[in-house]
């Protein structure tokens, strides 16, 4: 089967709440809570969420993956937050792992064009990285190669 690697975007606080479920699997809720970039997300993908801050649109800067998991089957579905906000979420079955900067890792990811310009990306909230890059993800946070459904392991000498 072949798996997506993402990387979603969202303050700590909003990423920690998504995989802090106690009675059931965590969730992931990209760009506002529109349902579109989810559904480009299949059953069995990994991803891994980014936080640039502890807060949304907080100047509490974080830099740090703050989860990371593996995308459970079923469609997209509508969640009644209160207030009126109904945001759309996809289920996820997140693994142990600790949170880790992304300076470390910048130099040496794939998708990261130019080092000057390296946040470039993320300002999309979801997108698409290549497996040698979730591998540095998760070898940085300490997550479990397996629970990943990784078929190897490489390690990679970087100090983090």
């Amino acid at each position: 089967m072949a798996r997506n690697n993402w990387i979603a975007v969202a303050s700590a606080a909003h990423a920690r709440r998504g995989c802090a479920a106690v009675d059931g699997p965590g969730y992931m809720q990209v760009c506002h809570g529109k349902v579109a970039p989810l559904k480009r997300v299949r059953p069995g993908d990994r991803v891994a969420y980014y936080a640039p801050t502890v807060t949304m649109g907080g100047k509490d800067r974080l830099q740090s993956f703050v989860s990371i998991g593996i995308v459970l089957p079923g469609e997209p579905y509508a969640y009644d937050m209160g207030g009126g906000f109904v945001p759309f979420r996809k289920d996820v079955a997140y693994v142990r792992a600790q949170e880790a900067s992304i300076l470390p890792l910048v130099a040496h990811f794939e998708f990261v064009e130019s080092p000057q310009r390296w946040g470039y990306k993320f300002r999309f909230g979801l997108f698409d990285i290549s497996d040698h890059d979730m591998r540095l993800i998760a070898q940085a946070m300490q997550a479990d190669p397996q629970a990943l459904h990784f078929a190897t392991e490489p390690q990679y000498e970087l100090a983090f």
